[in-house]
């Protein structure tokens, strides 16, 4: 009897992970049911040879799939093989059933009232006095994330339908970023408002990741799942934004063919209500389309890595060969520490493409070579920064690159080692995925040390 009870409970576990397996391959629209049934029965005609060989059933689960490879590249075969069914899908609805199309429909109306909601948050000020193209840009400045981000939690909340513990901490979270926003006593040149500004979104936008991950932020897997959605945001928005400017090109030239001037409506409707409006459509374009075209950050990853590696190289030698040191002007520090972050965001979305299990390549070595660049550069500015504290004491913005510089030459260090150590056989590459999520922490740490310490430390300044 316990023999046979064992045997059962693997068989359902089995079925289990097939089931887990079928229901993610359903959800790749580029793949027919027929072509998932095709798989299905590959999958499990492996299996049976692997289980008669002696292997117990998750193994040969797992070993059946690696073999087959990754459904990435099954479903970019199947698409090759009907190239003209890929591309239907990336502007027709598709044949969904029922329960599918119910909740796709149900998920499109709830966007369109969260974007709804947020177009009119930013309209909400000017009802007490508040204009947004007046001296009273400084509050839209410092406020412009809470507009549209809790929408956009909100929405996440009702999809992954998290508990109200969660939704208790997110709103709580947010009330905090208000409050940090508006109740400091700050004039209106004070560095602590562009700090604000800067760094209050940063803040938010991990709260709407603890949304997106349905409240399991301890989960590596979770955070990497929220690194790559936020690639596909930020080129969706992007993108909405490029069409949205065109938009308006159109709006005051047609009008203003008649006569009638339409900057202003532009100006205080069309342009800020859109904006916000963005935020939650490009979330839902990257969860609606994520089927057809996921992998739109790490190919624009695999384009730019070794144009900026060469950049960064060629910036060095010319250092060396000049003996000339980085300017220590404000904007400069600002250029390069937006250059390091967008070195960390290539690294991050080379990671997040990656089979951990693949041998390490060409690019492996290319993103070596950006990341050590990166910290030479990182150490060229701390070294500028450091001297200008020295010379002129410290201030918000001072200390706030001083922070941020140690922060990415830390991250920049330790990513470097664990590279140099995958590159010579001596440690996974699941190492750096784990390093990288995990210091997502450290971001969100700074960003609300910033809003909430900075205007108390430095008073008001």
């Amino acid at each position: 009897m316990g023999g046979g009870t064992m045997t059962v409970d693997r068989d359902n576990d089995l079925e289990g992970q097939i089931a887990e397996w079928r229901a993610y391959m359903q959800r790749r629209r580029e793949l027919q049911h027929t072509d998932a049934e095709e798989l299905e029965d590959h999958l499990r005609s492996r299996i049976t040879e692997l289980s008669e060989s002696g292997l117990r059933n998750d193994e040969a689960f797992l070993i059946a799939v690696k073999r087959m490879g990754s459904l990435d590249e099954l479903s970019r075969e199947f698409a090759r093989e009907h190239s003209e069914r890929l591309w239907k899908q990336l502007v027709l609805p598709g044949e969904p059933d029922a329960p599918t199309a119910a909740r796709s429909r149900r998920e499109l109306l709830v966007m369109v009232l969260c974007a709804a909601v947020a177009a009119l948050a930013i309209k909400v000020p000017g009802l007490f006095g508040l204009d947004l193209s007046g001296d009273d840009a400084g509050f839209y400045a410092r406020n412009a994330s809470l507009f549209a981000l809790p929408a956009l939690a909100a929405y996440f909340a009702w999809q992954r339908r998290v508990g109200v513990r969660v939704i208790g901490v997110l709103a709580s979270l947010f009330v905090l970023g208000a409050l940090a926003a508006n109740a400091y006593p700050l004039a209106d040149d004070s560095q602590s408002i562009v700090l604000t500004a800067i760094h209050l979104p940063l803040a938010l936008w991990l709260v709407v990741g603890v949304a997106y991950v349905g409240g399991d932020w301890r989960s590596d897997r979770r955070r990497m799942d929220f690194i790559r959605f936020t690639g596909e945001w930020l080129i969706y928005f992007a993108l909405l934004g490029l069409g949205g400017g065109v938009l308006m090109a159109f709006t005051a030239n047609t009008f203003g063919a008649i006569g009638l001037d339409a900057e202003g409506f532009i100006q205080s409707w069309l342009l800020p209500c859109g904006a916000v409006a963005a935020v939650i459509v490009s979330a839902w374009l990257v969860e609606a389309k994520q089927s057809v075209i996921e992998n739109m950050a790490p190919v624009l990853t695999r384009v730019f890595t070794p144009l900026f590696a060469a950049t960064l190289l060629a910036f060095l030698a010319a250092v060396i060969w000049t003996n000339n040191g980085i300017d220590v002007e404000r904007d400069v520090l600002i250029l390069f520490d937006l250059l390091l972050v967008i070195v960390l965001g290539l690294l991050l979305y080379a990671i997040s493409a990656r089979d951990l299990a693949a041998r390490p390549g060409l690019f492996d070595r290319l993103q070596l070579a950006l990341v050590v660049s990166a910290l030479i550069i990182d150490v060229m500015v701390l070294v500028a920064i450091t001297g200008r504290i020295t010379e002129w004491g410290f201030s918000p913005n001072k200390t706030a690159a001083l922070g941020e510089n140690v922060i990415l030459l830390a991250n920049l260090t330790w990513s470097a080692w664990l590279f140099l150590g995958f590159l010579r056989g001596r440690m996974p590459f699941a190492r750096l995925e784990h390093w990288q999520t995990r210091y997502v922490i450290v971001y969100a740490i700074w960003a609300w040390a910033v809003v909430l310490a900075f205007p108390l430390v430095f008073d008001f300044a």
